[in-house]
């Protein structure tokens, strides 16, 4: 709430000018009762006729006035909420862009999506609806009362009655709606988490024959977000209804009464008329404030959750003063008795990891499902900080270090490969858009991307569709390597980035990167012995501790858990070379 508070600061003026021109037509609506009664007073009863133009062009006039305060007053309020919107909208997204691993988490994916857009959406249009109504409805309904009572005392009850009334069904709503209020937006999000995995799933449902299992899953979902709304939505639908009947009750009680104050002459007809307006009014007025207290709790739960998002504190972050590496970048990366655990947990997934990776040296890392090689490369690339222990990277640690220019340094590519929509060019040159053209070429060459690119009609300019999905998992792999070698890095860091390679292709691969990449420092994850077994240096890990360092050759002859891995993989005679 402090946030939204914040950026309506912002807009202040705008809000200022929008109450000023609900004033205007606050009074504008009030006036037109008092003239409506000089008019069957004065004009009518008396056949002024002149009198009854001239009051009438006067009662157009206010009508036309209220009118264009109205509809100037929606501008300013649209303008404020779109406003307030797209500074919150900017505000959510640049918090999520700093966030750590540790930090999504915490948050779903498709709870953050709904928290920058349904629940922005709930907010914006509470503004519209508050500016709209909370200021016009006390106006209207303090207003309408004073009249009311100018006109005629003796009907003072009915007005009390009306609003003892209307109270109490804006109560009783609140009452009964408010907690369902509450939990539509968690409904909202369990709704869009099983929406993205199916869609993201959809191959692997199909090939379950799971679809009728994920249909109920979606269904439980859907009915629950369904009954949700249906039980709100009937709750106000049954409120009007009172309400109406509320009006039409006291405009009955009221010309009633009037009706017997017009024949002891102690009211004139118009101002009985003119009081039934104004205890409509003041009826309008409390039918607006119900409406509010139904938009207000869902509101005020959708602007909890995106400050929620907004007070996450990060958990990896730059130093006040950090440091910046030496004007010789010495491309050395080293781990110093490393420990790591997720925050929560009890136990280390890494322990006492100590090695170097020194420059036109690969480094290789392999090991069990779960053994931590790819948190050994989530640590590099401060995705998590260290529990204990330290990295550097050309003599520096990398926590005294700013995170964009350490990543800088690294050219990465992830164990899932991840490709964006646009063209392949604009894929490759993600990471400078006014990156030359040859540059692009040269990576997708070394990548042993050129062939099938060449292939495709509009070559470099071909559609890559969300995701990669138009093209195969060994194509979208090397074009996520292109990207990151399009970089020029000094440090390469690839995480399982060759599994859907063929065996041929892997090789031709290596032999580019060993080639071309000479003087930079390679790290490389790998599940494959054919992919790492002539690496300068291959790491074994195991239940998160190293237990082997060395060659392919060394690590055959010392290290019996890598020795089980290559003979599962590799046959005796290429065991023997």
């Amino acid at each position: 709430m402090k946030t939204l508070f914040r950026s309506l600061k912002v807009y202040w003026g705008y809000i200022l000018l929008a109450v000023a021109l609900l004033y205007l037509q606050a009074q504008c609506d009030l006036a037109l009762p008092e003239y409506m009664s000089k008019i069957v007073n004065t004009g009518i009863l008396n056949s002024d006729i002149p009198y009854i133009w001239r009051t009438g062009g006067i009662m157009m006039l206010i009508s036309l006035a209220g009118t264009v305060c109205s509809i100037s007053m929606g501008y300013f309020a649209a303008k404020v909420a779109a406003n307030v919107g797209s500074d919150l909208r900017t505000g959510v997204f640049s918090k999520v862009q700093s966030f750590s691993n540790a930090e999504f988490d915490h948050f779903s994916t498709a709870s953050l999506i709904t928290r920058t857009t349904n629940d922005i959406t709930q907010i914006q249009m509470l503004l519209v609806m508050s500016i709209r109504m909370v200021f016009y409805a006390p106006i209207l309904g303090i207003g309408g009362l004073i009249k009311a009572l100018d006109e005629s005392t003796s009907m003072t009850w009915i007005i009390a009655v009306t609003i003892l009334c209307m109270l109490a069904v804006i109560i009783t709503a609140f009452i009964v709606v408010m907690p369902r209020m509450q939990s539509m937006q968690k409904l909202i999000d369990r709704l869009n988490l099983v929406s993205r995995e199916n869609l993201e799933g959809m191959l692997v449902i199909r090939a379950f024959n799971t679809q009728r299992f994920e249909e109920d899953r979606f269904d439980v979902a859907n009915r629950n977000l369904a009954d949700t709304s249906l039980f709100v939505n009937r709750s106000m639908a049954s409120m009007m209804p009172v309400i109406m009947l509320i009006m039409n009750l006291t405009t009955v009680f009221i010309v009633w009464i009037g009706s017997h104050a017009v024949s002891a002459f102690s009211m004139n007809i118009g101002s009985m008329m003119a009081y039934m307006q104004y205890a409509m009014q003041i009826i309008m007025s409390f039918m607006f404030l119900a409406m509010m207290f139904i938009i207000i709790p869902r509101a005020v739960v959708s602007a909890n959750r995106i400050q929620e998002v907004l007070d996450r504190k990060e958990t990896v972050l730059d130093r006040d003063v950090p440091q910046t590496f030496p004007a010789q970048f010495n491309p050395v990366v080293e781990f110093k008795d490393v420990s790591f655990r997720y925050p929560g947990s009890e136990d280390n997934v890494l322990s006492s990891i100590s090695f170097t990776a020194k420059p036109g040296n690969t480094t290789a890392f392999i090991g069990a499902t779960g053994a931590g090689k790819t948190t050994i490369v989530n640590l590099l690339m401060r995705f998590y900080d260290v529990s204990s222990g330290s990295i550097s990277v050309s003599g520096t640690d990398i926590r005294d270090i700013k995170k964009h220019d350490l990543r800088e340094k690294i050219g990465y590519v992830p164990q899932k490969s991840l490709l964006f929509s646009g063209t392949i060019q604009q894929n490759i040159s993600y990471a400078d858009e006014a990156m030359p053209f040859d540059r692009v070429e040269k990576a997708a060459e070394i990548a042993q991307a050129t062939e099938f690119i060449t292939e495709k009609e509009d070559r470099y300019d071909a559609h890559i569709a969300q995701g990669g999905a138009n093209v195969s998992g060994g194509q979208k792999q090397r074009l996520s390597i292109a990207r990151a070698l399009a970089k020029n890095a000094p440090i390469y860091v690839f995480d399982d980035t060759f599994s859907a390679l063929d065996l041929k292709t892997d090789r031709r691969l290596r032999e580019a990167i060993g080639r071309d990449l000479k003087g930079s420092t390679i790290l490389l994850v790998a599940q494959r012995v054919s992919t790492i077994m002539y690496a300068d240096q291959i790491v074994v890990l195991d239940h998160g501790k190293i237990v082997g360092i060395g060659t392919h050759r060394e690590l055959l002859e010392n290290c019996g858990i890598y020795y089980e891995i290559a003979s599962s993989q590799l046959s005796a005679e290429e065991l023997k070379e």
